[in-house]
């Protein structure tokens, strides 16, 4: 299966050459990596640059953006800007984030998860973080849910949900798009990426109104958007998140923000939500 990857990048000096050297070291390599740097104001181009000399599958693009924090469209804005720029001869498009570093088996175990059985659309390990001198996973979603950072299409499926939505909420939707299309979302609790930026490191209330905006776009309702933002503020350890998602999504829901699912979709997403809360009661 021939692999591309691209990894949008903004003031990554520090820690993509981490990236790139682990994706480099591939037992599988890649096909190709596009590094798209995002309006970067330090070292990344440069670093970037050197990797590619060395590595014929490494390309860079330059994005000129805003500087503006918008969490979720930037990120997609400068994938697309990535994907743009390469061909069709793909079975399976990533998105990574730059503060990864990847066992040397990554890429094998995913190939191996889309080869396993039919109708895998999505495959992804789980980042981890570093706890005094020991490396755990990064307790932050479900085990079903492959997280922004590690998403690996195949083909068939990154065609069939349509272009990722440039917006908070993006590596939600893709899985229920993709599940709505009847795909199969595959993760492998035992793949762990050091994840060398964690989440949450920098939160900011900005950010918090931004998930709770979209959870109205992607349909959820009062109740499953009260439960999300909850269990989402639990595991953020952060209270305040709470009122801040909540807040978000009032505030969308009275400014008639547009959605990003249709009816029939969003149909289908409350039920696989409540499917799957009834589930852990049963």
């Amino acid at each position: 299966m021939r692999i591309y990857i691209i990894i949008p990048a903004h003031n990554e000096a520090n820690i993509i050459g981490r990236t790139l050297q682990s994706l480099a070291e591939q037992s599988l390599r890649p096909a190709k990596i596009m590094v798209v740097d995002d309006n970067s104001t330090d070292a990344t181009s440069e670093i970037v640059e050197g990797f590619a000399e060395k590595y014929d599958f490494i390309d860079l693009v330059q994005n000129k953006s805003s500087a503006e924090h918008a969490p979720g469209s930037k990120v997609i804005n400068a994938f697309y800007q990535g994907f743009y720029q390469l061909d069709d001869d793909f079975d399976i498009i990533c998105k990574f984030d730059a503060d990864l570093i990847f066992p040397e088996n990554y890429l094998q175990r995913i190939v191996e998860i889309f080869e396993s059985e039919p109708g895998v659309g999505m495959a992804g390990g789980f980042c981890s973080v570093q706890r005094k001198d020991k490396w755990i996973p990064e307790n932050l979603t479900g085990k079903d849910h492959i997280r922004g950072a590690l998403k690996a299409y195949s083909k068939h499926c990154f065609i069939q949900i349509g272009e990722l939505k440039p917006a908070m909420g993006w590596d939600t939707a893709d899985e229920l798009l993709a599940r709505f299309h009847g795909w199969k979302v595959v993760t492998d609790e035992n793949l762990l990426v050091k994840h060398l930026r964690p989440t949450g490191m920098n939160y900011f209330e900005h950010s918090g109104r931004k998930q709770g905006e979209a959870f109205y776009r992607l349909r959820y309702g009062v109740a499953l958007s009260m439960i999300a933002s909850a269990k989402l503020a639990a595991l953020k350890m952060n209270p305040f998140a709470f009122l801040h998602y909540l807040s978000g999504f009032f505030n969308a829901r009275k400014k008639k923000r547009p959605f990003l699912v249709s009816e029939e979709e969003g149909r289908f997403i409350r039920k696989l939500r409540w499917d799957a809360i009834k589930n852990k009661f049963l």
